[in-house]
């Protein structure tokens, strides 16, 4: 895995994205209740705290949780809740541990089908069904990850040029589309609740 991604918009973190698979992983755990950028640079900003220049499953899964709580609650935070998020990375590494020897890749390298993927995708800690199509239309679409099936698996996600998620992001102008369609659905499902009442 060697591509550039421009999920974070700052050069160092997507470096570290397109080129570690853990990266973006946590990345996409990340990638909630705060912009996508800011979740995106967390990864790179873990692996500077921890003075290393990527991101070990390993180092991760042993990490004290108080000191690896710590390390992201320190200003700037890497997340609106560090807490809750260093102990989510930490059992997502323990995980990958525990079921793939601590390699990110392992989870889809070897997945013949898009619906196994996405099956591996949804048992990893902190990813719900969404968060595992999201994931898996960004492999397919920007990492040429593409098991047999992946777009139908990966959902509306999936979908070719469509701007619905950070699967779809490959610089500003896209993500301007993405954030647009996000406000769509917002305004629509208020809109929704509304007329429900």
């Amino acid at each position: 895995m060697d591509v550039t991604l421009h999920l974070a918009q700052q050069p160092e973190a997507d470096e570290l994205l397109g080129r570690s698979p853990l990266a973006a992983l946590v990345g996409m755990l990340l990638d909630q209740q705060v912009p996508m950028e800011w979740a995106f640079a967390g990864p790179y900003t873990i692996a500077q705290r921890m003075n290393k220049d990527d991101l070990d499953a390993h180092e991760i899964a042993t990490y004290d949780p108080e000191a690896f709580a710590a390390l992201l609650s320190t200003k700037p935070a890497v997340h609106r809740y560090p807490g809750s998020m260093a102990k989510r990375i930490q059992q997502l590494c323990q995980y990958l541990v525990e079921h793939y020897h601590g390699d990110a890749t392992a989870v889809w390298k070897d997945a013949t089908t898009g619906n196994e993927l996405l099956q591996r995708l949804k048992e990893l800690p902190g990813f719900g069904p969404q968060k595992a199509q999201i994931f898996l239309a960004l492999l397919g679409k920007q990492l040429n990850i593409r098991p047999k099936g992946w777009r139908e698996a990966a959902g509306p996600y999936g979908a070719p040029d469509s701007f619905r998620s950070v699967a779809d992001i490959t610089g500003p102008d896209s993500l301007t589309k993405v954030r647009a369609h996000k406000q769509e659905m917002k305004a629509a499902a208020k809109a929704a609740k509304a007329t429900a009442k």
